[in-house]
């Protein structure tokens, strides 16, 4: 149900643009076409039971006041006339509460099946994007996108939008009962609704900007409050309450600024409606008391149209709310086809192509340059190839390039120009799943889901506790997983926080090894661990490192000198390769860095 293509074009006050809105958001009421048809069917009944109560309740003034009264009553003595009316408003009563109660529940069952459904098609379309849309969107941004504008976006299926032809249904029939009770009066009535709707208009204009905006600010102070929360403890480390709570202040008030301008318009439509319902009950009086005095009209009839002056509003103001209503669910259309409009650069190809089941393993880098902002290459014209079964580390300073390599071998970024290809097949020609299956990685500072043990290493795939364990005995992890509170099944709280670091990392080689990949990358996988859990992951990292293709970045440069060969790289060019002797002999970058870690360490 992802239909949302195309770049948004319908801008604020452009003709034709929301309609265009509602337009796609239909397509997903097409799923439930059924309820909605039945609702619609309740339209009419509904409708006609609102509008003919003015006119009995005119008849039996009429009737008490033994004017023409219309040909039903007309043969009725005045206490049969009177039970009869009482008996066709009690049933008209029963009728209409009786339909808006189906009516309502049906579309509200509506509007949450589409809400959920949206959320589901934002959700699944967020975790496809690339990872540009990330690295330039606030997480709190997304958050907001996916709660609280997807709930606004649900308001207008559940009570908006065709809770609009109900109301429009509803003054349909008044307008037509009216035409048949009394021309004069109703043509002044519906004159009285052109500076209305021109009020109405003008405030929802003003209201979907105020609204915009207002979420906008909702986005920034959701961001700021999951920062805060994530970095707590760098805020209390370094003293930053009274300065952030400021920040905070300050967005909050901005915030509060908007949502007081959509309250503004909002009660100004209540307000102008209002007064425009006692302005229209006044000129039925003067107009209708003087057609009375001509006796050109019974005070029945009058009577009547005094409760239409009052029931023609009650669906235009049940209208002005649900348009505002659709005003705030239109703009929270804007801000998710933000999201849903983000192409997905990175696909899968038509028809992939497979990697060889057994061996392999070689890596080619052929002319590769790439920039995560086009006017800043990150990598720079990048040639190598490892082969299958060669351990290569990537080594170089602060921003040399060596994670963009990694990102760009897993796909997670898309080369600017040139080519990277895995035993020989373009990783472009390849499944996602089957490259990121096929190439094992593993990071400094592994994320772990909220769960146990046992779903963080199976990652939702369908490997048995039996598979899992013999993979940790072959890596000599499972005594270390036996022994927590509850072995495989211990939970684990949000991002792991219950765990050590050395603990989560044990875990990502575990989720790695039962892959069985054919490369292994290890992104400063040991960098931050006690020397016994490093220990212990040496000897998981030898028994993962056996007949694989391996890349490894390390700054310690210590940990890879039995590595085959070392890339140097620097500013995202590989200026020196070889082994750590030879690297050592040319007395180049790497001898420098060399040189700086161990100097005074008597090391060589």
């Amino acid at each position: 149900m992802g239909f949302f293509v195309g770049q948004y074009s319908a801008k604020l006050g452009r003709p034709g643009g929301d309609w265009q809105l509602l337009k796609h958001l239909g397509r997903y009421a097409v799923h439930y076409r059924k309820l909605l048809v039945l609702a619609f069917v309740l339209l009419l009944p509904l409708a006609f039971a609102s509008a003919i109560q003015p006119v009995l309740i005119g008849q039996t003034i009429s009737l008490i006041r033994q004017e023409p009264v219309a040909a039903f009553l007309a043969q009725r003595s005045l206490a049969q006339g009177l039970q009869f009316i009482a008996l066709l408003l009690l049933v008209t009563v029963i009728l209409r509460l009786s339909l808006q109660g189906i009516q309502s529940y049906l579309i509200q069952k509506v509007g949450q099946n589409i809400t959920a459904d949206i959320r589901q098609d934002l959700f699944n379309h967020v975790l496809v994007l690339p990872m540009t849309y990330f690295d330039r969107t606030p997480v709190g941004k997304l958050i907001t996108r996916l709660t609280s504008d997807v709930e606004a976006l649900g308001d207008v299926f559940a009570t908006g939008a065709v809770g609009i032809l109900i109301d429009i249904f509803t003054i349909i029939a008044i307008a037509v009962i009216m035409f048949m009770e009394q021309w004069i009066l109703a043509l002044v009535l519906l004159v009285l609704l052109i500076p209305v709707t021109g009020l109405i208009t003008y405030f929802q204009a003003q209201f979907r900007k105020a609204n915009y905006q207002s979420r906008e600010e909702l986005s920034r102070l959701n961001t700021l409050i999951q920062e805060n929360i994530q970095g707590v403890n760098i805020v209390q480390i370094f003293g930053r309450e009274r300065y952030n709570s400021y920040l905070f202040r300050k967005i909050n008030q901005r915030y509060n600024r908007e949502v007081d301008k959509t309250i503004f318009h909002d009660s100004a439509i209540s307000a102008t409606l209002e007064w425009i319902a006692l302005v229209a009950t006044a000129v039925v009086l003067i107009v209708g008391g003087w057609l009375v005095l001509g006796d050109n009209l019974t005070f029945g009839v009058l009577a009547s149209f005094i409760l239409f002056a009052q029931r023609l509003f009650d669906p235009l103001r049940e209208l002005a709310e649900k348009f505002t209503l659709i005003q705030s669910g239109l703009t929270a259309v804007e801000r998710i086809q933000e999201i849903l409009t983000q192409p997905v650069s990175i696909r899968d190809p038509l028809v992939p192509l497979i990697l060889p089941a057994q061996g392999g393993g070689k890596i080619h880098f052929e002319g590769v340059s790439f920039g995560y902002k086009n006017d800043e290459l990150a990598i720079k014209n990048l040639d190598f190839t490892i082969q299958p079964g060669e351990k290569i580390a990537l080594v170089g300073p602060t921003g040399a390039g060596k994670s963009s390599v990694i990102r760009l071998m897993c796909r997670l970024y898309e080369p600017n120009q040139g080519r990277i290809s895995i035993d020989g097949i373009d990783i472009r020609q390849l499944a996602q799943g089957d490259l990121r299956r096929y190439v094992g990685v593993i990071l400094q500072d592994p994320f772990l889901f909220s769960g146990d043990i046992l779903s963080n290493i199976v990652l939702g795939e369908s490997y048995s506790l039996e598979a899992v364990e013999a993979i940790t005995q072959q890596l000599n992890l499972h005594e270390f997983i036996a022994s927590l509170p509850q072995g495989y099944h211990t939970p684990v709280r949000q991002r792991g926080s219950n765990l050590s670091t050395g603990q989560k990392q044990l875990i990502a080689f575990a989720r790695v090894a039962i892959r069985q990949p054919r490369i292994l990358v290890l992104d400063e996988a040991t960098a931050s661990l006690d020397v016994g859990t490093e220990a212990l992951i040496q000897t998981a990292l030898q028994t993962l490192l056996q007949q694989r293709t391996a890349v490894i970045i390390a700054h310690r440069l210590s940990t890879i000198r039995r590595v085959d060969r070392i890339f140097v790289l620097k500013s995202g060019q590989l200026i020196e390769s070889g082994s750590h002797q030879e690297l050592l002999t040319q007395q180049g970058l790497y001898a420098h860095l060399h040189r700086m870690q161990f100097q005074g360490a008597g090391v060589g």
